[in-house]
């Protein structure tokens, strides 16, 4: 099952993998920037394509490497093992309306949760570490940071969760 890398002057890089069932993978790296897959199922004589873009490709690593993807959030647990085996979870939500008009500092985030919000999306404007002052809308995309009891304990307090 070795990796095997070929690069396609002037096309871009191909990565191919032959599975342990006898099926072919290959990733494209395009020199226009998108990413194609085909996979070729043992046996078959046609391959199925995918073309993604690279935010898409990036989604599929992030699930391919186990972090956890819901239709309303995404998140990432990090585990430093330098530093006791320290783990951070790093999780994205969706603003409640019970939140909307209310401030980080006002809502005492922090204070209650020890979850610290270091980013915040809003239409098509992403906005990182917010301040204290900053106010939510409804339907902004957060991001959250802390330990993984930390994170459940805002989900319990803030989002109803």
């Amino acid at each position: 099952m070795p990796l095997h890398s070929i690069n396609l002057p002037g096309v871009g890089t191909k990565y191919e993998l032959i599975t342990e069932w006898g099926d072919t993978l290959a990733v494209f790296f395009l020199k226009a920037g998108n990413i194609q897959i085909y996979a070729l199922p043992r046996g078959s004589r046609a391959p199925a394509v995918v073309d993604l873009s690279p935010v898409e490709a990036r989604r599929v690593g992030s699930v391919l490497t186990g972090a956890i993807m819901e239709a309303d959030r995404e998140s990432v647990e990090v585990a430093f093992s330098a530093l006791s085996d320290l783990r951070i979870s790093i999780h994205t939500y969706i603003i409640p309306g019970s939140m909307a008009g209310k401030g980080i500092e006002e809502l005492q985030i922090r204070a209650r949760t020890g979850v610290t919000i270091i980013a915040v999306s809003r239409g098509d404007k992403n906005i990182v570490n917010p301040s204290p002052s900053f106010t939510f809308s409804k339907d902004d995309a957060v991001v959250a940071i802390g330990e993984s009891d930390q994170l459940r304990q805002f989900e319990r307090e803030y989002l109803g969760g």
